[in-house]
């Protein structure tokens, strides 16, 4: 057996005991069979984050999203709770996502969700469940579980099992799906640190969302991403990252355009299909220059832009 087969996780559910089968098709021949997005130009649906184009109210970012040509989007909480404070109906502006031609892969998501003691984790379901449920209101598949309270030094043990018990709620009173990010200025930082708390979780449902720019700042790496099966990613988060400030000194706010960046963005969408991943590219862009300008081309040049990178790709 060699190393990747021992590492990859299995669509049985990132279950530790269970191994990839060896008899993966051959990634040519798939790309064929599979469906293409983007009139043939990606293999992937793109998906656009609402914080880069922030400033905007939720459904005019639902109409940039549409007039841009995403597939997708991916709304934040907040934006959804006060959608709803301002007499908003959630499940109404589900339909009218799907009438704009888009569909919602995840929401961004359960803050606090994973603290490190029964008592504030006790506290911290209502929340979790007012949130899965704006989530489902809108058609999402997934909500992302953010670790920002487990705490320096955490459990491992505790955390996977309160994530198992956040995919069961969701599952079984929302139909949806929370899968767990990792970002590097939370204490769970890596991909690898992810994979660790999803395989332990023991869960056929278990999923990581990866994010190139995480992956670069919290020195994780990319070489990882190709032990992985692509069923155990909910969704793949995407942005280029800048050569200066160093990698010490990179916020999300310096985010930049697929493609204006370092980072090998082309070999990285290579080891990405061949994982089988089918899920969303989302663009999630947090920089405020881009803010401050005009918001429909900035989703258009996103999305351009990402397509040119996945040409450059050929995948």
């Amino acid at each position: 057996m060699d190393r990747k087969t021992f590492f990859s996780l299995t669509s049985a559910g990132l279950v530790g005991s269970t191994l990839l089968h060896s008899t993966r098709p051959d990634t040519r021949d798939l790309t064929r069979r599979q469906k293409r997005y983007q009139d043939g130009r990606s293999p992937w649906p793109l998906c656009l984050d609402t914080a880069t184009i922030r400033p905007a109210d939720l459904r005019e970012k639902v109409e940039i999203a549409s007039e841009a040509g995403f597939d997708a989007i991916e709304p934040w909480d907040g934006e959804l709770e006060e959608f709803e404070e301002k007499g908003g109906d959630l499940r109404e502006l589900g339909n009218e996502i799907k009438d704009h031609g888009l569909f919602v892969p995840s929401v961004i998501g359960l803050w606090n969700a994973l603290p490190p003691t029964e008592e504030e984790w006790e506290a911290s379901l209502k929340d979790t469940r007012r949130r899965m449920r704006m989530a489902s209101d809108i058609g999402s598949e997934h909500i992302q579980t953010i670790p920002n309270t487990v705490g320096d030094n955490y459990d491992l043990r505790w955390v996977t099992d309160r994530y198992r018990d956040i995919i069961e709620i969701g599952i079984s009173d929302y139909n949806i799906k929370p899968a767990l990010v990792f970002v590097k200025f939370f204490p769970l930082k890596t991909m690898g640190e992810a994979a660790a708390v999803a395989l332990n979780a023991d869960h056929p449902e278990a999923k990581i969302i990866p994010d190139t720019f995480h992956m670069h700042i919290s020195q994780g790496g990319f070489s990882g991403l190709p032990l992985l099966d692509g069923t155990a990613i909910a969704i793949f988060q995407f942005a280029d990252a800048p050569g200066t400030p160093g990698v010490d000194q990179l916020e999300d706010k310096h985010r930049v355009f697929p493609g204006d960046g370092i980072l090998p963005l082309p070999d990285i969408l290579r080891d990405l299909k061949k994982t089988g991943f089918r899920g969303c590219i989302s663009l999630e862009l947090y920089n405020p220059n881009y803010w401050e300008q005009d918001l429909q081309e900035i989703a258009e040049t996103g999305l351009r832009k990402t397509l040119d990178v996945i040409e450059k790709a050929g995948v």
